[in-house]
């Protein structure tokens, strides 16, 4: 079939806008998460990063997970666990009956989780080795999926948006707690290190099938916030 030269360098410029989207993802994809990639990474390091006073999310790490407001026996996915901060936390609040799910990219913090938990007796917490497009859980399997500082490393955002709405059991919850970047007015890291904004932030999530349905406030965040989404 012939085609016009007009149609052709239509075909043409949409291939090289493809080809260069992808591009600038899988760059994005690599610059987000190289740190957690290194076969050298020394979980220690982190240990020592995350959980260290004067990190707002470690100081207010009660509240945070008393605002989430889980009740015994239900299920939550805890996606970027990281070195497994908030496990213990979330497994008392669900219970012997509930279940966690300790969701993280990084098979060395997914080894030192699965220590932490045996250490502990957690016998509700299961540890996911995931991917960067995909939570790795089944379809609605959780009532909750809970994220901290992590939502700016989604590397494939609607990619990841899609797998978390798939996890969630109708009416579930997506709580997003992550810095809050604020141009001209937010320290110099998270300006440089935080993608965007939490209203575009938002906006990305309420595209992908979500409700927006509340702010939750806790006493002492500077430069963090806290958001509750429901799935449609």
């Amino acid at each position: 079939m012939h085609r016009s030269p007009i149609r052709l360098l239509q075909l043409l410029f949409i291939t090289l806008v493809w080809s260069s989207a992808v591009f600038v993802e899988q760059a994005i994809a690599r610059d987000l998460n190289a740190e957690y990639k290194a076969p050298d990474l020394d979980v220690q390091v982190w240990v020592d990063r995350f959980e260290g006073e004067g990190r707002e999310v470690f100081d207010y790490r009660n509240d945070i997970i008393a605002a989430i407001g889980l009740q015994p026996g239900q299920q939550v996915a805890d996606v970027g666990a990281g070195t497994g901060l908030f496990i213990p936390l979330l497994a008392d609040k669900v219970g012997a009956s509930g279940k966690v799910y300790a969701v993280d990219i990084t098979p060395k913090f997914i080894a030192h989780i699965q220590n932490r938990i045996q250490e502990r007796g957690l016998t509700q917490v299961e540890t996911v080795l995931n991917s960067e497009h995909s939570v790795g859980l089944p379809e609605n399997s959780v009532d909750i999926v809970f994220t901290c500082d992590v939502y700016h490393h989604f590397a494939y955002v609607q990619d990841m948006l899609a797998s978390i709405r798939s996890a969630l059991r109708p009416g579930g919850q997506f709580i997003v707690v992550d810095y809050d970047k604020v141009p001209g007015k937010s320290p110099e890291f998270i300006l440089q290190h935080v993608r965007d904004t939490k209203e575009v932030f938002t906006r990305e999530i309420e595209a992908a099938g979500f409700s927006s349905k509340e702010d939750i406030t806790i006493p002492g965040f500077k430069e963090t916030f806290m958001r509750r989404f429901v799935r449609n």
